[in-house]
């Protein structure tokens, strides 16, 4: 096992040889999540780099295959063989034939097996994000075969983290070998509007990364609220209906009395709007019973600029307005960032209130592949980490949040570029920035109490919360996943 190891590490040419074993560390153990690990820009140049001298490593890779032989499919200990073997044994006069076990590994040993194990999928990995970086598809393929005989869909977290990362992959490669002369993709996966749905929907009873996203929105909003009698809010990407209950139910209790409110919901997914339909009708005859006046519309249009108008949106004198986007203004972030600052701009030209943006805390839009691929490696591996704690391996619902869920959100990550690739997620200091040059300031939420009290409801201690210049993250042992935050025009005081 260590010579295989050794051999790896003299390959990652993109990394330092401390920083890539504490990245392999940080990935096994969750417990030592550091936040200083993320590269800068000038080391991942390096990776460029690296691809001019990365031919002359193909004789080291070609290796693996020798030294990793069967190891992956089957634990061993070194020094130690775990078989049956028979025995001839004596006891006083008494000779007989006996069928023995050798010793079986002690459970430290066994954790120590399991450890190694991991360490050489999350080099191969590794060694294999370095290949397709640099566009060396032959030895891709070579070294993604050897991932595949350890990476597991139904296996620990890791393995099962692997297994999405691995497909993500090998559809890259498929990109690179067979992408048409129009540069479109064409491996998109068969997976219907329907089973996202259903994804979704799991994650949202089964984790707390969405419900916490719209716990603090909705809170933000109701804050805000307080002595209006007339709300607009305004969702942008709306796919469903799951944010409003609470908020209805919460503004229904206020002491002023419930205001009136309208929903406008923009450019959700067309194959699932008769289910949105179908939800926000329920919505209206609960707010109504609760004395609420409720109105929805939907514009299925994409969103876009022209589409956040006074005119499009029916913008009416006297309402309160509100700008809600759960998990989708990193959708507009381009390489050239215009398409956001379009996006800001137009919002803030509507004069909202309140602007809420709940995203995943990652950095995912990184100009460089391998340093893209490392982040949300590990950000995954949190992810699929806290599953672990939550749900039984054999879950259909945990098959269906990361196979269908999750397992898209990393192929398009991973195996994109360009128009194509939407899934850019960044951390909140960028969106601090963006959100600032487009005139907006933040504005702190106050709800950490009742995160709190929401986190203590999925009876699991790995969640942690933090709070970072006025936005609330949610991590896993101590790895920021998600984000929330409010903002308000800059020339508005804050209460």
């Amino acid at each position: 096992m260590k010579p295989l190891l050794e051999s790896l590490n003299k390959t990652f040419s993109a990394l330092a040889t401390c920083e890539e074993e504490e990245f392999v560390d940080s990935i096994i153990n969750m417990d030592h999540y550091d936040k200083e690990e993320n590269q800068n820009e000038n080391e991942m140049q390096k990776e460029i780099q690296s691809c001019d001298s990365f031919q002359d490593k193909g004789e080291m890779y070609s290796m693996i295959n020798d030294v990793y032989g069967g190891a992956v499919s089957s634990l061993t200990m070194e020094g130690k063989e775990v078989k049956m073997m028979k025995g001839s044994f004596k006891d006083g006069a008494d000779q007989q034939q006996q069928e023995v076990m050798m010793i079986m590994p002690s459970a430290e040993e066994a954790n120590q097996q399991a450890v190694d194990q991991g360490l050489q999928l999350v080099h191969l990995l590794l060694a294999c994000a370095e290949a397709v970086g640099c566009r060396d598809t032959k030895l891709a393929s070579s070294i993604l075969s050897q991932v595949w005989s350890s990476a597991n869909p139904w296996g620990d977290s890791l393995q099962r983290v692997s297994y999405c990362f691995a497909s993500a992959l090998k559809s890259r490669l498929s990109l690179l070998q067979n992408v048409n002369a129009s540069g479109t993709r064409v491996d998109s996966p068969l997976i219907t509007g329907e089973e996202k749905m259903e994804a979704f929907q799991f994650l949202y009873q089964s984790t707390p990364y969405l419900a916490f996203g719209y716990m603090a929105a909705n809170e933000a909003i109701c804050q805000a609220a307080q002595g209006k009698e007339s709300l607009h809010i305004i969702d942008l990407g709306m796919e469903n209906s799951l944010q409003w209950p609470s908020l209805i139910r919460a503004l229904a209790s206020r002491p002023e009395g419930p205001p009136k409110v309208r929903i406008t919901g923009l450019g959700g997914n067309n194959n699932n709007q008769i289910d949105l339909e179908t939800g926000m009708k329920t919505l209206m005859e609960d707010a109504s019973s609760l004395r609420i006046h409720l109105d929805f519309n939907i514009i299925p249009e994409p969103m876009s600029p022209s589409l956040l108008t006074k005119e499009s949106l029916d913008l009416r004198e006297g309402d309160a307005l509100f700008v809600n986007s759960v998990m989708h203004l990193h959708k507009y972030v381009k390489e050239s960032r215009g398409s956001l600052k379009a996006v800001l701009q137009a919002i803030r030209k509507l004069g909202p209130t309140l602007l809420t943006v709940v995203e995943q805390d990652a950095t995912h839009n990184g100009p460089f592949f391998l340093g893209r691929f490392l982040e949300s490696l590990h950000y995954y591996s949190a992810i699929f980490d806290s599953l672990e704690a939550s749900l039984p391996r054999n879950s259909p619902k945990r098959t269906k949040i990361e196979r269908v869920h999750f397992a898209e959100e990393i192929r398009n990550i991973v195996a994109y570029e360009g128009p194509d690739r939407i899934e850019r997620h960044e951390r909140a200091d960028q969106w601090r920035r963006q959100l600032g040059r487009a005139g907006f300031q933040v504005v702190g939420l106050k709800c950490m109490s009742q995160a709190r009290m929401m986190l203590s409801v999925y009876g699991c201690d790995g969640y942690t919360l933090a709070t970072e210049k006025g936005c609330l993250l949610l991590g896993w042992k101590g790895r920021p996943i998600m984000l929330a935050s409010a903002w308000q025009l800059n020339n508005v005081s804050s209460s």
